[in-house]
């Protein structure tokens, strides 16, 4: 079953944020809608088979890794939420605070 996908604010706001970054980095679109296809693709995957993506210290919140992106998420039976990306070349502390964060 196909669970509904949500963008949190901060999701967003990461995906706006790497696109720019690129766009103004290499001049051109082409990587960032290459990226997003596969955002989009690893999404949908996590909507079927929400169990793929890595376990983190907070029980409810899983990370699965596209490229050097970490797709930070939480699903129920009806609902997938991404709550953030995270690009896997900054400090590993900061991913800890975005997980962190995201606690219940």
């Amino acid at each position: 079953m196909a669970r509904r996908i949500i963008w949190s604010k901060r999701a967003q706001t990461d995906r706006k944020s790497i696109f720019s970054y690129w766009n103004n980095r290499n001049k051109s679109n082409f990587y960032s809608k290459k990226l997003n296809k596969l955002f989009v693709k690893a999404t949908e995957l996590i909507a079927i088979y929400p169990q793929i993506g890595r376990t983190t210290t907070t029980e409810k919140i899983r990370v699965k890794f596209v490229n050097h992106f970490a797709l930070i998420y939480e699903y129920s039976e009806t609902q997938l939420d991404i709550l953030a990306i995270f690009d896997t070349r900054q400090n590993p502390k900061k991913l800890d605070k975005i997980v962190s964060s995201n606690k219940d």
